[in-house]
């Protein structure tokens, strides 16, 4: 990881070219806010969950997830506001004066044109290009597929199992990770041995179906769901079969990235039809896999 993580608090002033927003998800119009941008400012927590916590939505990738995607987009460094209480009531022409121009010494600033800021939301990119400290870029909200890309549309095709969506808005696939825990132990014998991880409620996560994906980089196929074939009883499961890989991780974190469904989950009425579908889902899953280039 070649990013520099930073505290507002512990940045010092140089020229900076600066992307802001809070970026859930890094989608497409996320990265062209970003192009450009040596420094990126977020925030953490979500402001929602400060401002209105009932209203808060789940997020599409936690922070080490997020701060990996921006690494990679060639950012040198990260600044993390600590959304709170305290910084809720900060003014918007403060924001500027004193965290973009004092603080950061921005050169440039680079928002989406539905970015505001500041107590009440009052600042705006209007009120941005009123300062003469520093340039400020103005980016148009994008469309895919004939309708305009937000954390809201992606959270909403994840939830749907519609991983091929979200990856078109987001410029990739959507990513989850989670530690891996014990299952019930059922893989192993129907020879598909997998590696378990339980959802946080926090995040987003996609609908019950079987999926194509890629598990910590290796060709994996995935089922989210709670396994109706089997009365366990237990909430829901992601069960990931790493194919062609004997593998053991167990208490190790697992990051999966999703590239298409296969098909919804399904209850089978003999554990036999069960195993045929899911050769026919491995099989299916692993020439995905072999043929998969990411989105330009």
């Amino acid at each position: 990881m070649a990013i520099e993580v930073t505290a507002l608090n512990d940045a010092q002033p140089r020229p900076r070219k600066v992307a802001i927003g809070t970026f859930d998800g890094v989608h497409v119009g996320h990265r062209q806010v970003i192009d450009g941008a040596d420094t990126v400012l977020t925030f953490e927590p979500h402001p929602l969950r400060v401002i209105h916590p009932e209203a808060a939505p789940k997020l599409i990738m936690p922070f080490d997830i997020k701060r990996d995607v921006i690494d990679g987009l060639g950012v040198d460094e990260l600044v993390i506001i600590p959304f709170d209480e305290e910084f809720r009531e900060i003014e918007a022409e403060d924001f500027c004066s004193q965290i973009l121009v004092e603080r950061l010494g921005a050169e440039r600033v680079s928002v989406g044109e539905n970015f505001r800021f500041g107590k009440k939301a009052k600042g705006d990119p209007e009120m941005l290009r009123s300062h003469s400290e520093f340039e400020t870029r103005v980016v148009p909200l994008v469309e895919v597929d004939g309708e305009t890309v937000s954390s809201t549309r992606i959270r909403a095709q994840i939830a749907a199992g519609d991983v091929g969506g979200a990856m078109r808005c987001l410029g990739a696939p959507f990513l989850l990770e989670g530690d891996v825990v014990s299952g019930d132990r059922r893989g192993r014998t129907l020879g598909f041995p997998t590696a378990n991880v339980v959802p946080d409620e926090e995040y987003a996560y996609p609908g019950h179906g079987v999926y194509a994906a890629f598990a910590n980089g290796m060709p994996a196929a995935v089922n989210v769901g709670v396994r109706p074939t089997f009365e366990t009883g237990r909430g829901v499961l992601i069960e990931t079969y790493v194919i062609d890989e004997d593998i053991d991780l167990y208490g190790k974190q697992l990051r999966v990235a999703f590239i298409a469904r296969l098909r919804g989950e399904k209850r089978f009425a003999a554990v036999e039809e069960l195993i045929a579908q899911m050769q026919r889902d491995v099989e299916q899953a692993r020439r995905l896999c072999d043929a998969f280039e990411p989105p330009r």
